[in-house]
């Protein structure tokens, strides 16, 4: 299964002591394929590094990168779909790009996406992403 998943998800999921660390651990476990691009993996480091540490963030995006379970992906088109954030658009474009089967966020600029017939894309919570993988 291939997900793209929101920095929102990923900044709660890194720590051992978050209740969310479950994310973290599944993928570390192959229980999903990450999918991102260039500008998400950029935005996951600046963000880790604000709220942790240079460190962790570099550790954070360096095992993305050596994960065989992650898929790097080449967006050809910009869908331009959340007006009110357009900085999310990112992950929208990945995620139609890779064909995949989740976008996990808990940010509701992206619950416009539901409205959308086309593309057509699946966006879910992390709680329910945690149920989907359960």
């Amino acid at each position: 299964m291939k997900i793209v998943l929101d920095t929102n998800c990923l900044l709660v999921s890194v720590q051992e002591y978050s209740k969310y660390y479950w994310l973290w651990q599944a993928f570390q476990n192959k229980k999903f394929t990450l999918c991102y691009t260039s500008e998400i993996l950029n935005e996951y480091f600046e963000i880790l590094s604000q709220y942790y540490s240079f460190s962790l963030a570099k550790n954070v995006v360096d095992a993305i990168l050596d994960a065989s379970q992650a898929e790097p992906i080449r967006v050809y088109y910009k869908w331009q779909l959340i007006i009110v954030d357009p900085d999310d658009n990112k992950f929208v474009d990945c995620a139609v790009s890779a064909n995949a089967s989740y976008l996990v966020t808990n940010d509701r600029h992206f619950n416009i996406l539901k409205e959308t017939d086309f593309p057509k894309l699946n966006i879910v919570d992390i709680q329910t992403f945690k149920n989907i993988l359960t």
